[in-house]
């Protein structure tokens, strides 16, 4: 199984961006952090991990993967809420995906509450920090926690 892990705009700055609302974990360590999940409890997924703060490097990604990938895990982060070409990638493509915000975004901006990308995934997995990923990672494998 080959799993995609997608990050939007910012999220390149974690540990500096509002550590308030995303936690001090650096971008890197959370890459790290996904890596190691699946190298240590899945001999048969691998992932890759791409961010952009470019809605179009982000949706040429999403069509690449395209009889590449099995699963996508996407953090559109802003574009989640304006970005109905993701949207548009995401349903193009017809591989299953979920969707992970690290804050609860229910509990933040009214505007927050729209999500384009998450109309094209099966979950979203909201307000659950870094581990998101993870949890998104085993529902794509079959893991149901």
């Amino acid at each position: 199984m080959k799993i995609l892990v997608i990050n939007g705009p910012n999220l390149n700055m974690l540990g500096i961006r509002e550590p308030g609302i995303y936690g001090k974990e650096t971008y890197d360590d959370v890459c790290r952090k996904i890596t190691t999940y699946v190298e240590n409890n899945y001999a048969n997924v691998e992932i890759e991990i791409f961010q952009s703060n470019h809605e179009g490097d982000i949706v040429d990604k999403i069509q690449s993967a395209y009889g590449v990938f099995d699963g996508i895990v996407i953090n559109p982060a802003a574009y989640t809420h304006t970005s109905v070409a993701i949207l548009d990638a995401l349903k193009a493509v017809s591989i299953r995906a979920v969707e992970v915000h690290i804050s609860d975004v229910n509990e933040r901006e009214p505007f927050r509450r729209v999500s384009y990308a998450g109309m094209a995934c099966e979950k979203s997995i909201i307000g659950k920090g870094t581990d998101g990923y993870l949890l998104a990672i085993d529902w794509l494998a079959g893991v149901k926690r």
